[in-house]
């Protein structure tokens, strides 16, 4: 009976042992860390947080501070505006910042060229001269800086000047600059500009012959010993109560990452980017959302939204948009919840569609009411957006954190306790069958030790005794059953 028991509580660690085996999930990678004191490497695509390092503690940015001022500036003017240097622009920086466009008062730049002397060498006289020239004054152009961090949903920052000098509530975290850089670095124009390696700025009154600037960011030049061919764009940082920033924007096979270092060592900082990136790419992978989802857009469902009730049959996946996983996830690996609009939703958005892996955010997707739906009326509409609000915009990036409970979750782990009491049917049938196969193989021994007995006894002329006592052995099975 022991031996059978045995057998049988094998049988069943087989199966659970396969089920385990058969639908455990990867987890979350984290072959990679670095030596500043914070820092994130984020898929550009999906939002999602492939690694993170004190990530929402604020630190001084620097001269990372740079790219957002472009972003601003660029959707707030046109390249060939032309830009006034003041006196105010040259002069109001600290005395030891330098000029490395050698500017003066009186110069007249394109915004263009001052865009490549911003990004290129981190002037900041021309951060000062394209604030005013954008706002009027440094001080109105630092209240665009900080609106747009509302706009990214940036809550754990503040710009006090357009330059990244010291300033006594100047501070960004990595999650934040994060979310910049993925904003900044979808913008043409300021990708094309930031990922010059070289660029010829138009006469000045110190270079009536012009003037080449060269690239300071060391991955992105082919001849530094820091050079990462991956690598398309970025700004450097440096302040004595900063330390050694970087933001770093690459491209590797289809799939884009953005990195930020905080609080750098000199050299180890460029280190730090390379291992940060090249991890995003070697342990990651993105799924096209629309692609690959089919709940909530076919079937005959209704489902109820902010916006009103939609069949299914009326609403699409936003397209162009992905998650990101672990290479060996599929993407029913991902959990799917329905989360409330932002205000920056499209129109024609009936509902968010969050998706998380092992508790992290790894993508977004807007749910769409096809074309030629009708909409509710705007004022049966609790979730229609403000007259300001673009119609284009894309689903803000959510946080690390796990999504609301409060969403409709659907995944491969709401058809995991059906599997589980499928597998155990599945284990009960195999224990039985292990246990007539076993009573088979007893009896055919019992059969063959007869077989033995009787041949040694009627060797021994008692053969008539063995058939007797076998007729009695039977008789009593018989009564027993």
């Amino acid at each position: 009976m022991n031996r059978k028991l045995k057998q049988i509580l094998s049988v069943l660690l087989a199966c659970q042992l396969f089920t385990i085996t058969a639908w455990a999930k990867p987890d979350w990678p984290s072959d990679t860390g670095i030596q500043a004191e914070a820092g994130i490497v984020m898929d550009v695509d999906s939002g999602a947080i492939l690694f993170g390092q004190n990530i929402h503690v604020p630190y001084p940015p620097a001269s990372i501070t740079k790219i957002l001022t472009a972003l601003v500036v660029i959707e707030n003017c046109q390249l060939d505006e032309m830009v006034e240097f003041t006196e105010n622009a040259c002069y109001n920086v600290e005395a030891d910042s330098g000029n490395k466009l050698g500017s003066s008062v009186g110069d007249i730049l394109s915004v263009e060229d001052c865009l490549y002397g911003l990004l290129l060498v981190s002037s900041n006289q021309a951060a000062n001269a394209l604030a005013e020239h954008t706002a009027g004054s440094i001080s109105a152009f630092v209240d665009m800086m900080n609106q747009k961090l509302a706009e990214l949903g940036c809550t754990e920052s503040h710009f006090d000047n357009p330059s990244g000098l010291n300033g006594d509530t100047q501070y960004v975290s990595a999650h934040d600059m994060a979310l910049i850089a993925q904003a900044a670095y979808q913008n043409e124009e300021l990708l094309t500009i930031s990922s010059a390696v070289s660029h010829q700025l138009a006469p000045t009154a110190n270079y009536p012959g012009g003037l080449t600037i060269t690239q300071e960011h060391r991955l992105l030049k082919p001849s530094d010993e820091f050079y990462y061919a991956s690598a398309k764009a970025g700004k450097t940082g440096y302040l004595l109560a900063a330390g050694n920033t970087l933001v770093t924007y690459a491209e590797e096979d289809g799939r884009k990452l953005v990195s930020v270092i905080l609080k750098g060592q000199p050299r180890q900082y460029f280190a730090d980017t390379t291992e940060l990136l090249s991890f995003g790419f070697r342990s990651f992978q993105n799924l096209e959302i629309a692609g690959q989802e089919t709940r909530y857009v076919t079937g005959d469902e209704v489902l109820e939204t902010e916006r009103g009730s939609f069949k299914a049959s009326d609403l699409a996946v936003e397209p162009g948009r992905a998650i990101t996983l672990p290479h060996g996830a599929v993407f029913s690996d991902a959990d799917l919840s329905l989360d409330a609009l932002p205000a920056s939703a499209p129109e024609r958005a009936a509902a968010l569609m969050t998706y998380s892996y092992n508790d992290r955010v790894v993508g977004t997707a807007y749910l769409m009411v096809k074309d030629g739906v009708a909409l509710p009326e705007a004022e049966d509409n609790p979730a229609a957006p403000d007259q300001g609000a673009s119609p284009e915009a894309s689903p803000s990036d959510p946080p690390q954190e796990s999504p609301s409970p409060s969403g409709s979750h659907l995944s491969a782990a709401a058809i995991l306790p059906a599997v589980a009491v499928f597998l155990f049917a599945a284990a009960a049938a195999a224990a039985a069958a292990w246990i007539v196969y076993s009573r088979k193989k007893e009896a055919e021994e019992l059969a063959r030790r007869r077989e033995r007995r009787r041949q040694r006894l009627q060797q021994a002329g008692e053969e008539e005794e063995f058939e007797r006592m076998l007729a009695q052995w039977k008789e009593k099975e018989k009564k027993r059953r």
